[in-house]
């Protein structure tokens, strides 16, 4: 498997997964009833759960530009180790993404927020380039 595949697929599973700490901390907030249906009240769930849903829908946000980049410069045929570089790169500012911003460090997240958009940049010009 390329690298660009490897690593978009470590991206895929990555975010498919951000959802379970913030469920368990909605778990242990909440109970079971509350967290399977729908309070009206519902208490508040840790600031750090609240941040981590949040960086799970930008990182479901971002995955959408990165893996359609990744599968066109595939289809295409463009292959680089900028290409694969950028893609193993994503992966770890995604990474630092959603740690940071579960923890709350706002320069890191954002500075981790541009090296994706970056790196999904360098993937556009590849294809652009070809």
């Amino acid at each position: 498997m390329k690298t660009e595949l490897l690593y978009l697929t470590y991206v895929t599973a990555l975010t498919g997964l951000l959802w379970v700490p913030y469920i368990l901390d909605r778990l242990a907030a909440w109970g079971l009833t509350d967290t399977v249906g729908y309070p009206d009240n519902p208490k508040p769930q840790s600031p750090w759960a609240q941040r981590l849903k949040k960086a799970h829908a930008n990182a479901v946000e971002n995955l959408v530009v990165f893996a359609a980049l990744v599968l066109a410069a595939q289809a295409a045929g463009v292959t680089s180790a900028a290409v694969a570089t950028a893609a193993v790169v994503y992966f770890w500012a995604r990474v630092v993404h959603a740690l940071v911003y579960a923890l709350g460090i706002p320069w890191l997240r954002t500075l981790a927020f541009a090296v994706g958009f970056v790196c999904q940049a360098v993937v556009a010009w590849q294809i652009f380039a070809h």
